[in-house]
């Protein structure tokens, strides 16, 4: 095997560490934002878990973040939270989640 192909390799190993590394910091916030927005609407433990699944499964609509935003400002809309409280919240809560993985 040529020089070539090790680093070749190396890149693939390293983007595949990444894109894993990245699905588990985003499912990880957004457990976080369902816990910080279940408390918000008073749910109970088993609702709360419910409202995670939810989160987490309105993650996969689209690429990037902006479809569980939506889902968000929709569940909050009765109780006064802006926009950017949202996103505020998203990421430190992103933060948060990539500091469980260093």
């Amino acid at each position: 095997m040529s020089s070539f192909d090790e680093r070749q390799k190396g890149f693939e190993k390293k983007f595949a560490h990444d894109q894993e590394l990245q699905f588990k910091v985003s499912a990880r916030r957004n457990k976080y934002i369902g816990e910080w927005v279940s408390k918000i609407l008073g749910y109970n433990d088993e609702k709360t878990k419910e409202y995670i699944q939810s989160v987490i499964k309105a993650d996969f609509a689209e690429a990037g973040d902006e479809d569980v935003f939506r889902k968000l400002k929709e569940d909050l809309k009765d109780h006064n939270i802006s926009e950017d409280d949202i996103r505020k919240k998203m990421d430190e809560l992103n933060e948060k989640a990539k500091s469980d993985f260093q």
